[in-house]
C-alpha cells in the first residue's frame, strides 16, 4: 500500500527510461524467439533474428503485430510462458469472429494494477477515498484493472460493475463515493439520472476516471459541470494489459504513457513508416514487461500525437493525446474521412447532450449519413418551426465541420437507448451489402 506516484520511475530521465526500454526489448525479443513459434516465423519472414536487435533504434526492424495475428493464434499461439504460470485471462469486448484473449502471470497482474494505481493517484486519489468502479467486470479489463489499482492504493473499493443505475446511485450516496470509474457515456447517463432524482447535493464525488470509448473535450466539460468533478482520461487495450497503459495527470494535457513498461511509436497507418514526435499517426505499442503475453510492435489503430514537452505535474513519461479517431473505424463517406468525434463536437457546441446516433447507408451507389440527436426537454416543447430551424442550423454546422451534407433529425428526449457500457454511436448499414 502507499503512494503510487513513484518519483524514481515517473520522473526518471529520458536516458534512464531508454535504458529500461532497451534492456526490456532485448529480453522480450529473445523470449518470444525461443518460446513462441508464431513470433519466430514472423521474424524469420521479416529476415530478423534476436542478434539484429541491439537497441531501440533496431525496433523498426521487427514486424508489426495486428489483431488478425491474435485471432489467428487463438487461443494459446502467442503465449510465452507455460499455462501453469498463468493466473488470469481477459478478453476484448465487441470482437467478431474469434475473440482476442490475453494471458497474465501474477507478475503481469501486479504490474497492471500498479499502472492503474498510478492513474488513480494522478487523479488525486488516496487510501482515504471511496473508489466506485462502474466499468464492467468479467472478461472486460475495465473493472478488473481499476479494481486492482484501487486495492493497490489501499482505497475502499466498490465493485459495482455496470448497469442497475438505481443501485449505483444508492451506493454512491450511502457510501460516499469520491472517485467514479466508468465509461464517459455512462458517466453522462449517471449525471442525468442523479439530477432527475434531485440528488446532486448528496453526491460526494471529486474526480472521475473515464475511458474505453472516445469522448471529446466538450463532453468532458459537460460531465465535470454536471457532477461537480474533475474528469480524467485513461487509456489501455486488453491486448497490451488493459486500462492504465496511459493516464491523465491534473494538468489534463495528455495522457502519460507508463514508459517503464511500454515502448510507444507513432507510424503512418498506410506505409508503416515511423513518424517523428508531434506528428499525427497510429499508435504502436511494445509491451516488453509482460511475461505471459508480450506483444512486439502491436498496431492499435488509434490515431494520436505524442509529446515530450515538460509537464507541470513533474512526470517525465511521454504524453499521448486523446485518440483523434481510429484508422480502422474511420468512416469514409462520399470520399470524405469522417470521425464520430467531429460530429459530437458540433452537437455539444450547440447545447445538445452526448446522446446521438449516426446512421450510414448506401442507396443507388451513393452514401448517405443521418444523425439522430436527442433534444433537451426544453427544446422538445418548442414549436415545430423552431425545431426545424435547429435541424437546419445543425446541418450547416456539420457541413462546415465535415465538408459533406448530413441529414439531421431531432428526436424526443430519452428516445435513443442509453448505454451502460460502450455507447453504440454508429450504425453502418453499408456492411449489410458486403459478401
Amino acid at each position: 500500500m502507499g503512494n503510487y506516484f513513484s518519483p524514481e520511475r515517473e520522473t526518471a530521465s529520458l536516458e534512464q527510461i531508454r535504458a529500461w526500454q532497451t534492456e526490456g526489448l532485448i529480453k522480450a525479443v529473445n523470449k518470444v524467439w525461443n518460446n513462441v513459434p508464431y513470433y519466430r516465423r514472423k521474424m524469420e519472414m521479416a529476415g530478423v533474428t534476436p542478434d539484429d536487435i541491439k537497441g531501440l533504434n533496431d525496433l523498426k526492424k521487427l514486424p508489426f503485430l495486428t489483431k488478425d495475428d491474435l485471432r489467428e493464434a487463438y487461443p494459446y499461439g502467442l503465449m510465452a510462458e507455460p499455462l501453469e504460470k498463468c493466473v488470469r485471462i481477459q478478453s476484448t469486448s465487441g470482437t467478431t469472429g474469434r475473440r482476442v484473449v490475453a494471458f497474465y502471470t501474477q507478475n503481469d497482474v501486479d504490474l497492471w494494477e500498479e499502472c492503474c494505481a498510478r492513474a488513480l493517484v494522478a487523479a488525486g486519489a488516496t487510501k482515504d477515498d471511496v473508489v466506485h468502479v462502474a466499468y464492467g467486470y468479467g472478461l472486460f479489463t475495465g473493472g478488473a484493472g481499476l479494481h486492482g489499482g484501487s486495492h493497490r492504493l489501499g482505497s475502499m473499493t466498490l465493485p459495482m460493475s455496470s448497469g442497475n443505475t438505481d443501485r449505483q446511485i444508492q451506493f454512491m450516496t450511502d457510501l460516499g463515493s469520491t472517485i467514479l470509474c466508468c465509461t464517459p457515456s455512462y458517466a453522462a447517463y449517471l449525471a442525468e439520472s442523479i439530477h432527475e432524482r434531485g440528488l446532486i447535493d448528496k453526491i460526494r464525488l471529486k474526480a472521475g476516471i473515464f475511458g474505453a470509448e472516445a469522448w471529446t473535450e466538450e463532453m468532458r466539460h459537460d460531465i465535470e459541470q454536471a457532477l461537480h468533478i474533475k474528469a480524467y482520461d485513461i487509456y489501455g487495450l486488453t491486448e497490451i494489459s488493459g486500462p492504465g497503459v496511459a493516464f491523465e495527470c491534473q494538468a489534463q494535457a495528455g495522457m502519460h504513457i507508463n514508459e517503464d513498461y511500454f515502448i510507444v511509436e507513432v507510424i503512418d497507418p498506410k506505409t508503416g513508416e515511423v513518424l517523428p514526435e508531434g506528428a499525427k499517426g497510429e499508435l504502436v505499442f511494445t509491451s516488453f514487461s509482460k511475461e505471459a503475453f508480450p506483444l512486439l510492435r502491436y498496431r492499435t489503430k488509434d490515431i494520436c500525437i505524442l509529446s515530450r514537452e515538460k509537464c507541470s505535474c513533474g512526470r517525465t513519461f511521454v504524453r499521448m493525446s486523446k485518440p483523434l479517431g481510429r484508422s480502422d473505424d474511420m468512416l469514409i463517406i462520399k470520399g470524405v474521412n469522417v470521425f464520430p468525434s467531429q460530429i459530437e463536437t458540433v452537437l455539444l457546441n450547440n447545447g445538445y447532450a452526448a446522446n446521438y446516433q449516426i446512421i450510414v447507408d448506401r442507396q443507388k451507389h451513393s452514401d448517405s449519413i443521418e444523425v439522430l440527436v436527442e433534444m433537451t426537454p426544453e427544446m422538445f416543447s418548442d414549436e415545430m418551426s423552431e425545431i426545424k430551424a435547429r435541424e437546419k442550423k445543425l446541418v450547416g454546422d456539420l457541413k462546415s465541420m465535415l465538408g459533406i451534407y448530413a441529414v439531421v433529425r431531432l428526436v424526443e428526449p430519452k428516445s435513443i437507448v442509453r448505454s451502460e457500457g460502450k455507447a453504440v454511436r454508429v450504425i453502418d448499414k453499408r456492411n449489410l451489402y458486403k459478401g
